[in-house]
């Protein structure tokens, strides 16, 4: 299975941040414009941008949506878009704009039935985001842990038709400390559907672990911004 490549960009404030375990008060701002970033993302050969609005996350609407917007509808990179997704409008407000694929988290957990119904409905437009701490599944922008675990909400998810899975280890997110590879399989193990790593890669070897897992995908941040690697490299290193 090859390994497909999810640069992300998380947005807060209109510029593209990263969270240190998803809290909020640990900010590193690295550039101020979504839209430039996307750019040179797909510039140098991504073929899908993975975007998080932060901002609606924490709040429950959509803040960010403009330059998700401007991505998926002037590049030719797909886009995937988390956070601040609630309600059916939300995810008809970024399909009809040409955004490839919408995440739901929260409302997952909250509201299983409507994450049901959406599944049905958009098929593989659909894909389920699970944020774990200690395999549990947290929500809202990360700032409560539920009582439900991550494995379990998945198979739950994947008998109702989901597709596409998207991990967080939120232990792992932002540290540079390698993804939980153990995790993901597991997840992929039982649901038998595509799951996206997200969290921890820090190096082309990372990438290179992931592949030979037959793990469908990853998300990649600040690995990036630090130059750890590019994304040129990194879609050379796992084609």
């Amino acid at each position: 299975m090859s390994l497909t490549l999810y640069p992300a960009i998380d947005m807060r404030g209109g510029k593209c941040v990263r969270l240190l375990q998803g809290d909020y008060d640990q900010e590193t701002i690295y550039g101020g414009s979504p839209f430039a970033m996307a750019k040179k993302f797909a510039d140098e050969g991504a073929e899908w941008i993975h975007m998080v609005d932060l901002d609606g996350a924490k709040e429950g609407k959509r803040v960010n949506d403009i330059y998700v917007i401007q991505t998926a509808q002037h590049l030719k990179a797909k886009v995937q878009i988390g956070g601040g997704i609630r309600k059916e409008e939300d995810i008809f407000h970024y399909l009809e704009a040409g955004v490839e694929r919408v995440i739901i988290g929260s409302i997952a957990i909250s509201n299983p039935q409507f994450a049901i119904e959406m599944i049905e409905k958009y098929g593989e437009k659909i894909a389920v985001g699970l944020d774990a701490k200690n395999g549990f599944v947290a929500t809202h922008g990360w700032l409560n842990t539920s009582k439900a675990k991550a494995v379990e909400v998945a198979k739950r998810f994947a008998d109702a038709g989901a597709e596409t899975f998207i991990f967080t280890d939120i232990a792992t997110d932002g540290m540079l400390s390698g993804p939980n590879i153990h995790a993901v399989v597991e997840l992929a193990a039982i649901t038998r559907k595509n799951v996206i790593a997200s969290g921890g890669v820090s190096s082309l070897e990372d990438l290179m672990r992931l592949k030979e897992q037959n793990v469908s995908g990853a998300i990649v941040g600040k690995a990036i911004y630090e130059g750890r690697f590019t994304v040129s490299e990194a879609l050379e290193g796992v084609s």
